[in-house]
């Protein structure tokens, strides 16, 4: 979950850079689906940003250890993400 969280800080950074806007939906998009989605299309979703093929090797790998996750925890990971995706959007 720690590295779940970290990666979405970095994105919503990354993706929000100036103030008062909504926060950008695709860094949403990708960690949903990489919580939830099936392998086949997460890997969809990760070639919209046309990284390099180690990166998304990489990122499919560390999909593999995000699926042992239980669903009932990666469910928590996105309701909270939602929520804090929902608290940028009011305050920010």
């Amino acid at each position: 979950m720690r590295l779940s969280l970290s990666v979405l800080l970095v994105t919503l950074g990354l993706c929000c850079y100036e103030a008062k806007q909504n926060v950008c939906p695709a860094p949403v998009v990708h960690l949903e689906a990489f919580t939830l989605a099936p392998k086949f299309f997460y890997e969809d979703v990760v070639q919209m940003f046309n990284p390099p093929e180690a990166l998304v090797q990489l990122a499919m790998a560390m999909k593999t250890c995000t699926d042992q996750i239980p669903l009932a925890k990666r469910l928590k990971i996105i309701v909270t993400m939602r929520n804090l995706q929902s608290f940028l959007n009011k305050y920010f």
